[in-house]
C-alpha cells in the first residue's frame, strides 16, 4: 500500500512481559504498521483491513482488535468500528516483535520448496 513504510508481526495488547508464540500470555498477535501520513491515512489503512479481514469471536491470541496510539486515532477507530460486533478498540500497549520465522511469513512460504511442488 502506498505510504506504508514497514509492517512487523508481533504481540501487543497485554501487560505481562516478553510474550512469544509458544507463550503468548495475555497478548494478541498484532501487526505494527509504520506509515507516512502525508501519503496515506490511518482511516485508509483501516478500510483495507476491513476488506481483508472478517472479525469473529475468538480467544485472546487471535481476536480482532484495533489498537490506537493517540486520541485522534481512537476517535477514528471507534467511529470506524461502530456496529462491528467482534472488534475490540483499545490503546496499544508495548509491542514485542514476533520471532523471525513469523516475519514476512507468506513471502517465505511462497518461495519455499513446499509451495513450489
Amino acid at each position: 500500500m502506498a505510504g506504508v513504510d514497514r509492517c512487523l508481526v508481533g504481540y501487543s495488547g497485554g501487560v505481562e512481559d516478553s510474550p512469544t508464540y509458544q507463550s503468548i500470555k495475555d497478548y494478541t498477535e498484532a501487526l505494527l504498521i509504520e506509515f507516512d501520513p502525508t501519503v496515506t491515512s490511518y482511516e485508509s489503512i483501516l478500510k483495507l483491513w476491513r476488506e481483508l479481514h472478517t472479525p469473529y469471536p475468538n480467544k485472546r491470541q487471535y481476536r480482532s482488535a484495533i489498537m490506537y496510539l493517540n486520541d485522534e486515532q481512537e476517535k477514528i477507530a471507534r467511529e470506524f468500528c461502530k456496529g462491528e460486533k467482534y472488534v475490540d478498540v483499545e490503546p496499544a500497549t508495548k509491542f514485542f516483535m514476533a520471532e523471525e520465522y513469523h516475519q514476512n511469513y507468506l513471502n517465505k512460504m511462497r518461495s519455499s520448496k513446499w509451495l513450489s511442488v
